[in-house]
């Protein structure tokens, strides 16, 4: 099929790799020049293992391209996807779906009635049908208007996009269903499950599994509060209550919280979105899973404190920027949030990252950063492991006892072995251990 994918940012440039990949000619569209050159040259702009040399792959091919705009090759697509952003608005909860609308205003002019615009962006429910309406008018006939939500993870969208868990489309005609089921027919042939739905729910799909997400991740550490305070360990709850298969042990791992550029704006996005529908009481209780998400970042600083008393002057290290290992994402990082209240509060703050040092540097030129290890731990006072990247889990504390100035550290993300830093000398702490 030929395909046209809108706004190559992380969603796009995977979506648009991985259709090239299953066989289909592939035309993305970004307006930005300086990442439309980028991506011409086979580079995605972004740390995502793999995926620049898939896309290099894919261009050599011949069945990806890039461009700027509109013509006639992307008129004659038979299907176009919609990857933009729907960030946080600005002095508000809402999801702001500008850009889809600015999308559709462009893709108007050029559509044609037999083709099917799909959606992949994650929206407030109800977009799908606004946007349809407008498309509709813009482009003078009926529009063809599909939703098919995305579920990526980061460090591994690529495969995630190949070999989905499943595949949700929401659609409103027999057409859009059609043309969907053939673009990933060669997934659905080897298995994924499809799960044909209406727009709404296609549309509320994606916040509710982030929501559910959300839930539990800041159950486990609502319950490393508890535990921290009456001597219990929230890894052995999580490990005890993990056994029931009605619970299961996925994302009830205590720590410093989750971030990124999905759930925190998605649950913001879904209160919102109830409350404009007048059900806000259905989903309150997501305020108090932010809140708690919020509070393991202040536990942190709290921890320092009781270590090293007032924090003026004191080096603390803080390892890891990105929110996640294999990614150089540092949207709502826990990580980044922790380096700012401790610099707040008046140490000298310095933060390494394997990958994503380049976007704090860019985000908060206030904090200072290293891109050598070994140079960072000097003279530290206190060090705050806070993404779990594979070379600080198997850090040899032996080898860099005699660098720091104390020898204190906190576990955010629980990946340490405790006896063998103790060994080291190192006083650990481990969140959600009494």
């Amino acid at each position: 099929m030929k395909v046209s994918v809108i706004g190559l940012g992380y969603l796009g440039a995977t979506h648009s790799v991985a259709m090239s990949k299953l066989g289909h000619r592939v035309v993305g569209i970004e307006q930005n020049p300086a990442k439309l050159a980028e991506l011409q040259k086979g580079n995605a702009g972004f740390f995502e293992p793999g995926l620049d040399q898939a896309l290099a792959e894919e261009l050599k091919s011949g069945r990806l391209s890039f461009q700027s705009g509109h013509d006639q090759t992307s008129a004659d697509a038979d299907i176009h996807f919609l990857c933009v952003g729907t960030p946080q608005s600005q002095g508000s909860l809402a999801a702001d779906t500008s850009y889809l609308y600015s999308a559709i205003t462009d893709l108007a002019p050029v559509l044609k009635p037999d083709s099917v615009v799909v959606g992949k962006s994650t929206v407030p429910v109800g977009t799908a049908k606004l946007l349809t309406d407008k498309l509709s008018e813009l482009a003078g006939f009926s529009a063809q208007l599909a939703w098919n939500p995305e579920f990526l993870r980061e460090g591994t969208a690529l495969s995630d996009s190949l070999r989905p868990d499943r595949i949700v489309i929401g659609v409103a005609s027999d057409l859009a269903e059609a043309k969907l089921r053939e673009v990933y027919e060669p997934m659905i042939a080897s298995g994924v499950p499809i799960i044909v739905t209406d727009l709404p729910t296609s549309e509320l799909v994606k916040s509710a599994a982030n929501a559910f997400l959300a839930t539990k991740i800041s159950f486990i550490n609502a319950m490393a509060e508890i535990a921290e305070v009456s001597g219990a360990d929230a890894n052995q709850l999580a490990t005890a209550i993990g056994y029931d298969e009605r619970i299961g042990n996925k994302f009830l791992r205590n720590g410093v919280g989750f971030g990124g550029g999905c759930l925190p704006k998605d649950i913001r996005a879904l209160m919102a979105r109830a409350e404009e529908l007048g059900v806000g009481q259905a989903v309150a209780y997501l305020k108090e899973i932010d809140n708690i998400n919020l509070r393991r970042r202040v536990r942190v600083i709290d921890l320092l404190k009781k270590e090293l008393g007032e924090l003026s002057g004191k080096k603390v290290l803080v390892l890891g920027a990105a929110f996640k290992p294999d990614s150089d994402d540092v949207r709502d990082s826990p990580a980044l949030d922790i380096a700012l209240l401790a610099l707040e509060a008046g140490a000298n703050v310095l933060v390494h990252d394997p990958i994503a040092l380049a976007g704090v540097n860019k985000k908060h030129p206030e904090l200072a950063t290293e891109k050598d290890l070994l140079t960072a731990l000097n003279n530290a006072d206190a060090i705050v492991l806070a993404t779990e990247w594979k070379e600080y889990r198997e850090l040899d504390p032996m080898l860099i006892a005699d660098k720091v100035k104390r020898k204190f550290i906190i576990d955010g993300r629980n990946v340490l072995n405790r006896e063998i830093w103790q060994a080291a000398g190192f006083e650990i702490v481990s969140l959600g251990k009494g």
